[in-house]
């Protein structure tokens, strides 16, 4: 079966950044649904009318991957209204319960960046903010997408975006 919308894709890739280290493996397959909200549209795009066995590699600008860094989305927190073991790398749904922050959207995943004994900077910014990137991808199989995924429009976590997780201000990890 060629890959058109809609359907169901199991895919893998290698995702790497500009200079071609490796940021990311895919493997095993994992399904994503096609002509929805699982893929970014450049990667859609290079799937179209692609069987199983085929490859396709693609480069990503910042614009069509995740966005260009903000820095507006950095912001200094109090040390107090995060957990006491917070680290670098701890990541939290939106702003902890006391964030002093204003106008910070509450709908991001915000990454610990730096401890300082009175204050923690908090990063809304994807990781991979404001860098180019390239996916090479293999197609592994594609199916009729049922008419649930079809009224979805996703299948989930697609591994390029963030899943949802805890509530506000709660640790991710």
């Amino acid at each position: 079966m060629q890959i058109t919308a809609p359907c169901v894709v199991s895919l893998t890739w290698r995702l790497e950044d500009a200079q071609g280290q490796s940021v990311e493996v895919l493997d095993p397959p994992m399904e994503f649904f096609y002509g929805g909200e699982d893929l970014f549209t450049k990667v859609e795009e290079a799937l179209a009318d692609k069987v199983a066995g085929d490859e396709v590699s693609v480069a990503l600008e910042p614009e069509d991957a995740f966005g260009d860094y903000d820095s507006d989305l950095v912001c200094f927190e109090p040390r107090e209204v995060l957990p006491e073991n917070v680290d670098v790398g701890m990541q939290f749904e939106g702003l902890p319960e006391g964030a002093s922050t204003p106008d910070m959207p509450a709908d991001r995943i915000y990454t610990v960046t730096e401890v300082y004994p009175e204050h923690v900077v908090l990063d809304g910014n994807h990781p991979l903010a404001g860098v180019g990137l390239r996916i090479h991808v293999t197609v592994h199989d594609v199916r009729e997408a049922t008419e649930e995924e079809i009224e979805a429009g996703t299948l989930g976590d697609s591994g390029l975006s963030i899943a949802a997780g805890p509530g506000p201000g709660e640790p991710i990890h």
